[in-house]
């Protein structure tokens, strides 16, 4: 998943950057409202933190203006204990949620996973689709029971099919969403993940989890649970 932070504070954002990336997250950085803005409506995001007292442009601006233009993008803003006039006015300009300064990196977790979630129509931190069980709270996969080994890209990948369970997403669309922007967009590093996952998801050949549409990209066949 891809998230945009604004935040003008060097070492906080510089510790959001390292502790999302750890959790696998693809993370591109602003250090005002102007620069952010031009990020978000330039590239596909899934998520965005937005601290509210940014320079050039506050963060109640730049998110009123992504909303002005159609920019639905999920926002968490940040803001300074007390303010709680800033968290109504960041909320009522179109943010998602807020989290007070300071946090714990554990509840920012969780309200990203939520605000993920429920972009995607998913109220539960587990993905379950037949046999297949998603967790993205702990970043796990488990096949009729059994945990599956997976790396980081295999995983990354999964999940964003497994959110979109039932719509074709391009190889374009998935190395935008998971990946940073050195990654070999020319190569077929991609097929080469989604070959591993048919491997270890269906080793029989009889799930087929994974469809490919010609010319088009993949797509998550497997109905939801209960469905």
């Amino acid at each position: 998943m891809r998230i945009l932070v604004v935040e003008d504070e060097t070492a906080l954002r510089e510790q959001l950057n390292q502790a999302l990336k750890r959790k696998h997250y693809v993370v591109e950085q602003a250090a005002d409202g102007e620069e952010g803005l031009y990020l978000a409506r330039e590239w596909p995001y899934d998520l965005a933190i937005v601290d509210l007292g940014l320079p050039k442009l506050s963060g109640i601006e730049l998110i009123r203006r992504l909303r002005a233009e159609g920019v639905a993008l999920p926002v968490l803003i940040l803001t300074a204990r007390g303010d709680w006039q800033d968290k109504v006015q960041g909320l009522e300009a179109g943010a998602d949620d807020y989290l007070t300064k300071p946090f714990h990196m554990e509840e920012l977790f969780a309200r990203l996973n939520a605000l993920l979630r429920r972009a995607t129509g998913h109220a539960s931190p587990q993905l379950a689709f037949g046999p297949v069980v998603l967790d993205t709270s702990a970043q796990q996969v488990t096949l009729n029971g059994a945990p599956l080994e997976l790396t980081a890209y295999e995983y990354g990948t999964l999940e964003y099919l497994m959110h979109h369970a039932g719509k074709v997403v391009s190889k374009t669309e998935l190395t935008e969403h998971l990946y940073d922007q050195d990654f070999d967009r020319d190569s077929n590093v991609i097929e080469v993940f989604i070959t591993r996952l048919r491997k270890k998801l269906d080793p029989d050949g009889n799930l087929k989890p994974i469809a490919t549409e010609r010319g088009r990209g993949y797509r998550f066949v497997l109905k939801a649970q209960g469905t």
